[in-house]
Parts: C-alpha cells; structure tokens; sequence
C-alpha cells in the first residue's frame, strides 16, 4: 500500500462503509449540527462543503436554510456516488452541485461554475488531508466579502484524561485520522495571511475544535 495515492486509499476505505458511514459516525462527530445552525447564509447566498462524503452535511444545512445554494467536493468517488443517490432519492440534484476535487487545488469556477462562496465549511474532513494546511489556504481563498470559514474536527482532548485521549488516537489511527493539534496556530497565520477575524473554541473538553473566519 505504499505507493497508493490518498483517493485511492478513501476509495478502499470507504468503498463499503460508505453505505454505513452516516449511521456510524452519528453520534461521535461532536459538533456537526452547530456548525450548520452557525452557516445562516444570505438569501440567495451559496454554501461550500470540502470533504462533503455523503453529503448528509449539506442536505441538513439544505433542509435548514432552504435559499441558499450548495456545493460540495470530495477526493473520494466512492463517497461521490454515494451522496449523489442520497440527492436524487431527495429529489435535491437541482439544489446540490458535487464534484470530484482536491481540497488543496481544485479550481471551483470549472467544477462547480463559480469562484468565491459566502460559506466554506470542513466538517471532520482536515483529520483526513494529509496537507491539511494547504488545504485551509486554498478554502480561505475561496471565501467570498462578507463570508466566513466554518471548521469542526478532532480536538487535541486538553482537558480530557491521557488514557481516553490514547485510545481515541488509536482508534482515529487505523483510518488514517489524525486530529490537527496545530489547528488554532494555523488558522491564526491564515487569518493574519488572508485579513479574516478569527474565532476559535476548544468544545467538549477539547475532543472538538470549532471554529469560525470571517472575512470583512
């Protein structure tokens, strides 16, 4: 397995768990329904999801904020099929645009027909990109005047017991998940590199990060 690629990989992994994965991950992914409460688009406004999988995300936040249009990208094929039948069985395929992208590069004019978005969220996706960082860097340019990036994902655990902490990297580990301790640091370069204001939690005793930019 050293030479397959990170798609690849996420193809592999969720070739059958992508029929399971919402259900599973229900009630572990701390954090998921604030951040949709927290989008509250313009009318007419356009919301991005990178990493959006099933997109179970952007249908909640659909359902939420239903004058708003949605778009997401993901690396996964595997994952894409999966979303686009939980569109069509909605009848949400007008309202939903995905494509296949890279967080760290895809250019959203050509895959998605427009350039900035006035929401950009990740949602547990950063612990699963290798350069996370550069991924971030690309979502902040994309953040349109006005709009605001939106982040929910592991935490470093600061204030929970060391041996829950162990058990909860390890298990992350066997699915290539790495939560981003450096998380707050980085997103306070990226404010500073692209003028956005940052706020920045650390949510039920540090298993969640949260955070929001907004630029002005």
């Amino acid at each position: 397995m050293a030479s397959e690629s990170h798609a690849e990989h996420l193809d592999r992994n969720y070739r059958y768990q992508r029929h399971v994965y919402d259900l599973t991950r229900e009630y572990y992914l701390l954090g998921r329904k604030r951040l949709i409460a927290g989008l509250n688009p313009p009318k007419g406004g356009s919301v991005l999801e990178i990493g959006c999988g099933t997109a179970l995300n952007l249908i909640r936040a659909a359902a939420r904020f239903p004058d708003a249009r949605y778009y997401g990208v993901d690396l996964s094929r595997m994952m894409l099929e999966t979303a686009e039948a939980a569109l069509a069985r909605r009848k949400l395929e007008g309202r939903i645009k995905l494509a296949l992208g890279d967080a760290t590069d895809f250019d959203a004019r050509a895959t998605l027909g427009q350039a900035e978005f006035d929401r950009v969220f990740f949602s547990y996706s950063l612990s699963m990109i290798p350069p996370w960082e550069a991924a971030l860097d690309h979502a902040a340019g994309l953040v349109a005047r006005g709009g605001s990036l939106h982040i929910v994902d592991f935490g470093g655990c600061e204030q929970l017991p060391a041996s829950a902490k162990r058990i909860l990297y390890s298990w992350l580990a066997q699915f290539r998940v790495t939560p981003r301790e450096a998380l707050e640091a980085e997103l306070t370069a990226l404010s500073n590199r692209h003028g956005l204001s940052l706020n920045f939690e650390r949510i039920y005793r540090g298993y969640s990060y949260y955070a929001v930019l907004k630029r002005n």
